[in-house]
């Protein structure tokens, strides 16, 4: 990973929802927290803006969404730094005001390109920086999804490749970039206590549950596309699942962390359409957009099975969907239970389900280990106890990066674990693959509740741990 250096950074579909809410903000963060060297960013757009009005919208978005207050005289040092072209204006447009801007950074200056467009308008981009002559000393940032099943992803990956090595590509997951993702690394591969006990013998399933309170927010003519499953599993759940399962790397550079990540695709089992449930918000094909007969889903649960020495037998379920009882980001480690308990019948034991370990991938993170105690008083009666830590009981606390900030800065320095590579994107599309061909029937499920009732059937005997009986402690409880 090298050093912090000046960059270029090009940013596309700059006056869009993402850039507003996270970008922008995420990069004015950057210059305040000084990690990231001197920059300039060009505001690449179809809106009709000069820089003043480009810096105008970036200082409303930048007050409204960004996580720390702006102080005047940051944005008196942010505001000369942006710069906007119209994508109208075409290639030599854009390649004129890069050349001015990488003048006033001096040298050779790296070029950060992000797409933040549709994934229809990718390639067109892709060939806008070819004839900008801006392929050089630059890095890509693109946005999911990469493709809608094996066939598009590789035509995808290989028309990219005409134009940008594979080195130079970054596919972005923001689920990764979360200090909770982050930790999943450090809770497995620095203790003792727990790699040793993190494999077939010990743990008897696991859970990744990804469930939103939001509706579609406007992006239907995106989700009919796509659905549940290609806009979080492959992107986002299998991703969380590779962190959870993989080998320790050799080290902690990208590439042998990328390499782990890969092997575990490679041994996942192809999705059986039968273990795979498909569910529809009651109201969705009377959004604006949608087909009145839509069959796109906006819940999936399912299992998936990883064929290794490690997982063999283990089944992962993972859940998500739109419009349900509760937000949250959850991964739930069960154990198994004891082979035989010599506690009497009615001491408690088994009946709050076996000892977990959770991690809570939200932004306040937190990790909880539960177990069996014994209740005070006389005889042996038997509650379900918990150990919980929260990111927010740190002195650090203040310290931690909202994902796209990470993500961007690994970026500029050419950080790749929390990206994903070509190989890794083709092999979850070709297990996916026998489910696109052959989905199963979407099934009604009421607003606010947690998916179709078969999301039972999947799971038993097992059964989901959100929601959730016990509540997170609070760490602050009195507010001082």
């Amino acid at each position: 990973m090298s050093e912090p250096q000046p960059h270029l950074i090009v940013l596309f579909g700059a006056t869009g929802d993402l850039a507003r809410r996270k970008l922008l903000p995420g990069i004015l963060h950057l210059l305040q927290s000084r990690l990231a060297d001197d920059f300039r960013v060009i505001g690449v757009g179809l809106d009709d803006l000069d820089d003043d009005g480009f810096r105008r919208f970036a200082q409303q978005a930048c007050r409204e969404f960004g996580a720390r207050p702006v102080r005047s005289e940051q944005w008196e040092a942010f505001a000369p730094k942006l710069h906007y072209v119209n994508v109208e204006d075409g290639p030599q447009a854009l390649a004129t005001e890069a050349a001015k801007l990488e003048a006033e950074l001096g040298g050779e200056p790296r070029r950060l390109h992000y797409l933040s467009v549709p994934p229809k308008a990718a390639l067109d981009v892709v060939h806008t920086l070819d004839e900008a002559g801006l392929v050089d000393r630059s890095r890509i940032i693109m946005e999911k999804p990469f493709g809608t099943d094996l066939a598009s992803a590789r035509a995808l990956n290989a028309s990219i490749h005409e134009v940008f090595d594979e080195q130079q590509i970054f596919r972005i997951d923001h689920f990764l970039g979360k200090e909770a993702a982050l930790n999943i690394l450090a809770f497995r591969f620095a203790n003792g206590l727990f790699e040793p006990i993190w494999n077939r013998t010990f743990i008897d399933h696991v859970q990744i549950d990804v469930p939103e309170t939001l509706s579609l927010q406007g992006r239907s003519g995106f989700y009919e596309g796509t659905g549940a499953f290609r806009d979080m599993v492959v992107t986002h759940l299998f991703q969380i699942l590779a962190f959870m399962a993989m080998e320790p790397p050799t080290s902690l550079d990208s590439d042998s962390i990328s390499e782990e990540k890969n092997k575990v695709f490679r041994s996942m089992l192809p999705l059986v359409p039968t273990e795979v449930v498909r569910g529809q918000y009651q109201g969705y094909r009377d959004e604006d957009g949608v087909s009145p007969d839509s069959e796109t889903e906006t819940f999936v649960a399912l299992k998936a099975e990883i064929d290794n020495w490690r997982w063999a037998g283990v089944p992962f379920y993972l859940r998500t969907g739109k419009r349900m009882a509760e937000g949250a980001r959850i991964i739930s480690i069960a154990f198994r239970e004891p082979p035989k308990s010599m506690f009497p019948q009615g001491s408690g034991v088994g009946l709050a389900g076996p000892d977990h370990l959770t991690f809570d991938l939200a932004d306040s993170s937190k990790l909880s280990l539960s177990f069996y105690g014994k209740r005070p008083g006389p005889g042996m009666r038997l509650d379900k106890l918990s150990l919980q830590f929260a990111m927010q009981e740190t002195e650090r606390a203040g310290d931690v990066l909202e994902a796209y900030e990470r993500l961007i800065l690994d970026a500029m320095k050419g950080e790749r674990t929390l990206f994903t590579t070509a190989e890794g994107i083709e092999r979850l599309w070709e297990i996916s693959q026998p489910l696109l061909d052959d989905p199963p029937p979407v099934r009604v499920y009421q607003p606010s509740t947690w998916g179709p009732n078969s999301v039972h059937q999947l799971i038993a005997p097992r059964a989901w741990r959100l929601p959730f009986e016990r509540t997170w402690r609070n760490p602050n409880p009195t507010g001082a």
